[in-house]
């Protein structure tokens, strides 16, 4: 397994991954809705786009915009199966 900190510093370092940020509008989502239905979306978010072993549209699933959720995996490196794969190996056809 990555080790997180490695993980976290490689992201930071990243000029694509540290531009995205939460705007005021998807800060408020979050308060409105609060952390367990932001949650809950980013799981709905995660197993229909990531997890099928051949997603649909791998690498363009995840909008860049529109969803706090959506603003996080891009910065996370955890919007496709190739983002993912660079900062966590796993088999890619796998479940």
């Amino acid at each position: 397994m990555v080790d997180q900190d490695r993980l976290f510093a490689r992201l930071a370092r990243s000029t694509f991954r540290s531009r995205f940020r939460l705007g005021g509008k998807e800060r408020q989502y979050c308060l409105d809705k609060g952390p367990e239905v932001i949650d809950r979306h980013a799981a709905d978010f995660i197993r229909q786009r990531l997890a099928p072993a051949a997603p649909i549209n791998d690498g363009k699933q995840t909008p860049m915009r529109g969803h706090p959720v959506f603003i996080a995996q891009h910065a996370t490196a955890t919007c496709c199966r190739g983002c993912l794969k660079n900062g966590m190996p796993f088999p890619t056809a796998a479940r």
